[in-house]
């Protein structure tokens, strides 16, 4: 194997308990994920990650892949990193963190991150960006903005609009931060076994521990994006465009 999708999943979510088994159109968020991902060309393999028992009888009822992980992992990075640390892969293989949040996640994405990693080995680490458009967007401090250097790489990340425009009024210069991550397997293991920083505290962001500790993280603009469904409304929204989308092969059909 040389790239594998694992999607961490866990059953207690802060703002939308069981969200993972929420029913979209006739099949639950976990099942909806999964199968998004094994669209993706470059995945050789899928896994979902997860604690919960209940989760596990749903991935394996749709014959999916799934391992049983500690429930004391602090993130979804951690789950990723405890079952990629079992699999038989080399050190230089490359671990996609899928979040288990993005039932309509576009597959292209998964091929664009891992790009970067396939054509260059001296990365180590990969993730997604797009430009932002609206204010609304760039004043949310659930979006998470991005600075990008002139080589594509990260320079920050932020809750706040980032960088100040002192004399300009214009979009140009904002970005959008996009899940999910790809990583080399070594360095995964790696970064799991960082400290937190103060700036990971400060923005709550696990990505500045990387750039705390001196790593660097290619970023590769898409113009894909997907809804991460963290609220009941967002899990509305994604039903209703499911909805649509399958009425639409319907009367194409």
């Amino acid at each position: 194997m040389k790239v594998v999708g694992i999607i961490p999943v866990r059953y207690h979510s802060t703002r939308l308990p069981g969200k993972a088994l929420a029913d979209i159109g006739g099949k639950t968020m976990v099942e909806r994920v999964y199968r998004q991902a094994t669209k993706a060309r470059v995945l050789d393999k899928v896994i979902v990650a997860t604690d919960s028992k209940r989760i596990h009888k749903v991935v394996k009822g749709f014959g999916g892949e799934v391992r049983m992980t500690s429930p004391r992992h602090p993130s979804g990075t951690d789950r990723v990193a405890e079952v990629a640390s079992k699999l038989k892969m080399p050190s230089k293989s490359i671990v996609v963190n899928i979040q288990g949040d993005a039932p309509l996640l576009p597959p292209q994405m998964i091929d664009q991150l891992v790009k970067p990693l396939l054509d260059r080995p001296d990365l180590d680490m990969s993730t997604l960006y797009h430009q932002i458009k609206n204010h609304r967007e760039l004043f949310n401090p659930n979006i998470v903005k991005v600075v990008v250097d002139k080589e594509g790489f990260a320079l920050y990340f932020s809750r706040l609009p980032l960088p100040y425009l002192r004399d300009q009024e214009t979009f140009d210069y904002f970005y959008e931060h996009i899940g999910p991550y790809a990583y080399r397997k070594s360095f995964l293991l790696k970064f799991s076994r960082l400290s937190m920083g103060k700036l990971e505290r400060a923005e709550k962001l696990e990505q500045l521990r990387v750039l705390e500790n001196g790593y660097r993280i290619k970023m590769v603009e898409t113009k894909y994006d997907c809804i991460e469904v963290d609220t009941p409304r967002d899990l509305e929204k994604v039903r209703e465009i499911t909805k649509k989308l399958r009425n639409h092969r319907v009367h194409r059909g």
